[in-house]
């Protein structure tokens, strides 16, 4: 038995005032019903590229949808297993992983089962403020610990397995794992390092502090990975994108501190699709921009907060192809998703949107998709 309810959204977006969306969401499998009124980016008459699916903050968000029921399945757990401060968030076999820095520990939403668990380690491994949390093919997790100041590894099933990075040695805030290197961006020297994922060996580092040599960072955050195997660090001290080859030369940048679309206040997540379509969040501007892979805008998505919902401080942006299936019921009839994009606000109510990007059947697409929407449509 399905026992829907929905969640009214009053959405802003780049001075505009967009409908309202609801979504609905069922006891034990995906949702089969349609949201009554779906919010795209670009809005019509766009062709549709980006659709806001679903928010995720506590248990009840698993069962109806913060409703009546899922009180009275959940009761006050229901209101004590919810996110608090998270930054950042990946998909992984059918199951949500958030690192929540006031947990403390890494939230995990299984969205098949319907369960909701934190997971925070013990003794060596307890964690303390994680920030982000990486997963490799294999299961393995890598969370940054910016409290412990080092990168916490633990297998699939969630045991201990090492710490890399001795005491003061540097400020892990992201990782991402390509072939066997873990890439570490250090806040604290203003650059990348590159360790060996098994035994956590420095390899090399990459950056310096600056800002007008070339391979120069300051305060970078978050890294991506490229389709060609690229590394993309954002810089959230120097308002922009630097783009690195896997060994650390420098390939260009974008971006720089401004109001127009393209610009940045406060960046900090970041995420590549397949097509080489580059995702950053602002939290100053509390949306995400979309490049392409010459830096150049393509599109904004996002609202800020207002009222019950919106992105608030968004920080981290994931984007996953293995977990379609899970959303697709959710996304609007003849809207066809090809991956989903995570966009984590720090405070607010909901905490980490779901965006689906497709096509819509029968719409009119330009021929190249990497410019298949407007500059802050």
């Amino acid at each position: 038995m399905t026992m829907p309810s929905s969640i009214v959204l009053r959405l802003q977006f780049m001075g505009a005032v967009f409908a309202a969306l609801a979504w609905l969401a069922g006891c034990t499998t995906p949702p089969t019903v349609q949201p009554q009124a779906t919010v795209f980016y670009p809005p019509p008459p766009d062709a549709p590229r980006i659709q806001h699916l679903a928010t995720f903050a506590n248990a009840r968000d698993l069962t109806s949808s913060r409703s009546g029921f899922a009180d009275f399945v959940l009761g006050a757990e229901g209101a004590e297993h919810a996110l608090v401060r998270p930054y950042g968030a990946t998909l992984f076999e059918g199951k949500l992983y958030v690192a929540d820095s006031r947990a403390p520990g890494l939230v995990v939403f299984d969205l098949v089962a319907r369960k909701f668990a934190i997971v925070e380690g013990a003794g060596a491994g307890r964690m303390q403020r994680p920030i982000n949390v990486t997963i490799d093919t294999d299961g393995t997790r890598y969370i940054t610990d910016t409290a412990r100041n080092q990168v916490l590894v633990y297998d699939r099933g969630d045991r201990f397995v090492a710490a890399f990075g001795d005491k003061g040695e540097f400020k892990p805030v992201d990782t991402l794992v390509a072939g066997d290197r873990l890439y570490v961006v250090d806040i604290e020297h203003h650059e990348v390092r590159v360790l060996d994922k098994r035994t956590g060996k420095l390899l090399f580092k990459f950056g310096k502090p600056g800002s007008t040599e070339e391979g120069a960072l300051f305060q970078p955050t978050n890294l991506a990975l490229a389709p060609d195997g690229d590394i993309y660090v954002v810089e959230t001290g120097n308002f922009r994108v630097s783009r690195f080859t896997r060994d650390g030369k420098f390939v260009r940048r974008f971006g720089e501190s401004g109001q127009a679309p393209g610009n940045f206040a406060r960046p900090k997540g970041i995420a590549v699709d397949r097509a080489g379509r580059v995702y950053v969040s602002d939290a100053a501007f509390q949306n995400v921009q979309v490049f392409d892979d010459r830096g150049r805008v393509l599109m904004v998505f996002g609202q800020p907060a207002n009222g019950a919902a919106g992105l608030n401080l968004p920080a981290g942006v994931a984007i996953d192809y293995d977990n379609v299936a899970l959303f697709q019921p959710r996304a609007a009839p003849g809207f066809k998703l090809e991956y989903v994009i995570l966009v984590v606000s720090q405070f607010g109510p909901d905490q980490v949107d779901v965006f689906g990007f497709g096509r819509m059947e029968g719409a009119s697409y330009p021929v190249d998709d990497k410019t298949a929407a407007k500059p802050g449509g």
